[in-house]
């Protein structure tokens, strides 16, 4: 845990460095047999602190930016925060490499890797909070999320793929898409699922995912990539 590198990248430097210190300590490190013997506390609750500041500070920002409906400005708020973003933009700042962490937690890969970053940005956020109060946070998620919003407005990507691919099936196809699960395989708490799309009878894509809506969302974004060229001409 190299904190002088994470207050460098993240562009805040704390009054109180516990807060930093706490922030970057996932709980399952509490139960490593060679942990550093001051580390007492994980982060869930500056995470918990840090997950309201957030959606308090988007939700503003987003209310005074568009003149648009709820359930658009929801959306487009899911779309900025969500895991994906948040730890993409956490492991862009490097704190995937200074999250204290158990080893075993550390070789998993994917959704729950960029998980444990995702919440610990939000953590972070929290602890900057309880440093300096919300105007300190407004500028980190200025400097590091609005930053995305245009593109993601840009690219209608507050649109989930499932979403998408039901939009433009009914206006081109008059229907819209049936998903099916085809099989599913592994141990109960590692279960994979695959999913088919079909449309008018015909299957366009399947995927795998560690849940049915992560397999269909996947598909989904296979049968749009297919599908989309063929609107144009």
């Amino acid at each position: 845990m190299n904190l002088d590198r994470v207050q460098k990248n993240i562009g805040y430097y704390f009054k109180d460095i516990r807060l930093l210190k706490t922030a970057l300590v996932h709980r399952s490190y509490l139960n490593e047999k060679e942990k550093l013997p001051e580390i007492t506390e994980h982060n869930e609750r500056l995470e918990f602190l840090g997950d309201a500041v957030l959606e308090l500070i988007v939700t503003e920002y987003l209310y005074l930016r568009f003149n648009e409906p709820e359930g658009y400005l929801t959306s487009l708020r899911s779309a900025l925060v969500n895991y994906k973003i948040m730890g993409k933009i956490g492991q862009k700042l490097g704190l995937d490499e200074e999250i204290l962490i158990s080893k075993g937690e550390r070789e998993e890969l994917g959704k729950a890797r960029l998980t444990i970053v995702a919440d610990t940005m939000e953590a972070i956020i929290g602890a900057i909070y309880l440093d300096s109060g919300i105007e300190a946070c407004k500028e980190f998620v200025k400097q590091f999320i609005f930053c995305n919003l245009d593109d993601i407005v840009k690219t209608k990507a507050y649109k989930d793929a499932k979403t998408q691919l039901q939009e433009f099936t009914q206006k081109y196809y008059k229907t819209t898409p049936v998903y099916k699960l085809l099989f599913t395989e592994g141990k109960d708490h590692e279960k994979v699922f695959y999913v088919g799309v079909w449309v008018n009878k015909e299957k366009l894509a399947e995927a795998s995912g560690r849940s049915k809506q992560d397999a269909e969302t996947k598909a989904a974004q296979i049968a749009l990539e297919k599908l989309q060229p063929y609107s144009l001409s």
